[in-house]
Formats: structure tokens, C-alpha cells, sequence
């Protein structure tokens, strides 16, 4: 078996899932107080939004996470993904780059402090959701409305002979 993009998008969109499945099934696992903590440690929203935040976020990344698994839409989930990390990964920045003491709470309470290790790895997660998404698009945009890529139906065309009359 021969290794292409779709495989490679994939692996990725499954390893995406499972990244945010366990960040959400950490968050669910523990009293909603402790995400709101993390979230409140950022200093940068306002009062009224860390409850509900605290209480939707883990819901919304285990749906993500399994809107993923399942494939359907996947370049957009993927897209939302890749949108919702970026945005996880600047307010992280801005915290280290005001010198906060953050828990980020992303895979529960306890995690690693803001450091060039935790951005090496969260930036690495955020770049898989990115190349997942990327491939996701330009697998979609090769397909033909039949569901075979252009490039095979381009392919065959060629081999075909023209009929003589």
C-alpha cells in the first residue's frame, strides 16, 4: 500500500480528534471551577464570560473531537479546529509576554507552565490542525462532483482511445 495525502490527512484529522477529545474529556473530569480558575489566570475576559465559557469549552471540544472522527465536513471542523488552537495559542502569548503565572487547564489542572516547551508543543498541535486543514481543502477541491479526483479522470481521459469513424 503506497502512502498519499489522503492518508496523510487522515492520520492528522484522527490525531487532531484525539488531541481535542482528551483536552475536552480532562476539562469534563474535573469540577468546572477548575477550568474557570484557568480561564480567569489569562486576565483577559471579562468576569460574566468564565462560567459559561468554563462550562461550554470542554463540551465543544469533545464535539470538535468527534465531528473529526466521524470525517463529515472535515476541512470545516478541521478549519474550526485549526481557529480555535490559534486563538487558544495568542491568548497564551500574551499571558507569557505580560509575565502571568498561567495554568492554561488545557488537558485539565496541573498542566505545564507557559515556557518555550509548552509553546513547542501546542504550537506543533496547532500546525498539524493547519496542514490538516490544508490538505483537507485541497483534497476536496481535486474531486469532481462524481466523487473521483480530476487528476484520475484527466488520466483516464488520455489512456482512452478516440473512437475512428
Amino acid at each position: 500500500m503506497r502512502l498519499n495525502a489522503r492518508h496523510l490527512v487522515l492520520v492528522g484529522r484522527l490525531a487532531v480528534a484525539g488531541i481535542l477529545l482528551y483536552s475536552g474529556y480532562s476539562k469534563l473530569s474535573e469540577p468546572w471551577l477548575q477550568f474557570e480558575i484557568s480561564l480567569e489566570s489569562f486576565k483577559i475576559l471579562p468576569e460574566s464570560w468564565l462560567e459559561p465559557l468554563a462550562r461550554t469549552v470542554p463540551w465543544c471540544e469533545v464535539a470538535l473531537g468527534a465531528a473529526l472522527l466521524t470525517g463529515v465536513f472535515a476541512r470545516w471542523f478541521s478549519l474550526i479546529a485549526t481557529l480555535m488552537l490559534a486563538v487558544f495559542m495568542g491568548a497564551a502569548a500574551q499571558a507569557y509576554y505580560r509575565g502571568l503565572q498561567v495554568d492554561c487547564g488545557c488537558f485539565g489542572s496541573g498542566g505545564d507552565p507557559l515556557g518555550p516547551k509548552w509553546f513547542a508543543e501546542h504550537g506543533a498541535m496547532t500546525l498539524l490542525a493547519l496542514a490538516v486543514t490544508v490538505g483537507a481543502f485541497m483534497l476536496a477541491r481535486t474531486r469532481t462532483p462524481s466523487g473521483t479526483s480530476r487528476a484520475s479522470k484527466v488520466s483516464s481521459d488520455a489512456t482512452t482511445q478516440p473512437e475512428i469513424a
